[in-house]
């Protein structure tokens, strides 16, 4: 318990030395050679957890290699391999993106040429040693489809995207004597989201479906919807995540942005975020516009945490991504219930 309030406040430092371009050392974390805003925070075990590269990732280190969730951002690769480098030498096996947002994804390139794949028999046999070269990068389908699209803002070059893609709602490895669930969740954040839960170590890795740092982000060009990210936070809250003794411990909880939690953190967030969609919800049905949802401050109560008049993601666009999200929704409700006519002419 006393791990994790100060594992809380550390992590709570760096988020805020980050926004502010400040770069501070923090005593409790593994220690990492000169003045790398990237550092390593124990979490559990195996499992770590690298802050200051943009979104947070989770690293599985053990004899078999090494797993990472996302990569961060491009220009933090270095500071990412190096701070690697400060807990484990083995190879980089495999990259799990949670989601194809650049903060995620910007070091697939890098850091995937630093790693192996684990390969072997007639793999290695009929390809040599090319087949082995680079980490796997795993992620569902839609990732590798919008990456490597002829066109559009999310196209990236080849060694970006995903090598090994899935289409069913959960994908399952085994790696450093741990099962690994990676578990799609469907019009989320995007419609790419993957939670990764790592049974044994009792640790999930959410990518953006949760954070503590700000309202979800509904990226509705890239499928997300209000409804996905509830839906989310329902699988972790339900069926990933365990609370220990009074209601604190239990699973640990990786978030996207902010600090490390558990899941007493995961149930504010999830009221929170089910109550405003409450609230606009009911403001939709009673024909209120987004100007007039917008005036009346569904998030008021919660604006002092979660939110933001400036930045990539503000307080009004999360109202409004909720609000065109439930109206879309309504209206779909409403033509599959429309009354249908026979037009036939009778005889």
């Amino acid at each position: 318990m006393k791990t994790l309030i100060a594992l809380r406040k550390i992590v709570s430092a760096a988020v805020l030395a980050n926004a502010l371009g400040v770069c501070v050392q923090l005593g409790s974390a593994h220690p990492n050679d000169g003045d790398s805003l990237v550092r390593v925070l124990p979490v559990r075990g195996r499992i770590y957890m690298l802050v200051g590269a943009g979104a947070n990732i989770t690293m599985q280190v053990g004899d078999d290699g090494i797993l990472l969730v996302d990569t961060g951002g491009a220009k933090m690769s270095d500071q990412v391999l190096a701070a690697i480098r400060t807990i484990s030498s083995k190879p980089i096996r495999y990259i799990v993106n949670t989601s194809i947002d650049a903060d995620h994804t910007g070091g697939n390139v890098a850091i995937t040429k630093a790693g192996d794949t684990i390969a072997g028999g007639n793999v290695l046999g009929d390809i040599g040693e090319s087949a082995t070269r680079g980490a796997a990068i795993i992620s569902f389908q839609t990732i590798l489809d919008r990456m490597s699209a002829s066109k559009g803002a999310d196209v990236a070059p080849q060694g970006a995207w995903p090598t090994d893609t899935y289409e069913r709602p959960q994908k399952n490895l085994f790696i450093n004597d741990e099962a690994v669930e990676i578990i799609h969740e469907p019009a989320a954040h995007t419609d790419g989201d993957s939670l990764v839960f790592f049974r044994r170590s009792d640790v999930v890795s959410t990518g953006d479906v949760f954070s503590t740092v700000g309202y979800p982000v509904i990226d509705r060009e890239r499928g997300g919807s209000i409804q996905g990210i509830i839906d989310a936070l329902n699988v972790l809250l339900y069926q990933v995540t365990i609370s220990g003794p009074k209601e604190e411990g239990g699973t640990l909880i990786v978030p996207g942005h902010g600090r490390l939690c558990d899941q007493a953190d995961l149930v504010v967030y999830q009221e929170m975020v089910t109550i405003i969609r409450d609230r606009v919800e009911n403001m939709v049905k009673k024909g209120m516009t987004l100007e007039q949802v917008k005036a009346a401050k569904p998030t008021s109560d919660y604006d002092p945490v979660y939110g933001a008049s400036t930045g990539p993601w503000t307080t009004d666009m999360f109202v409004e991504a909720v609000y065109n999200s439930l109206a879309i929704q309504k209206d779909a409700t409403q033509s599959a219930s429309a009354p249908t006519f026979d037009t036939r002419v009778r005889k």
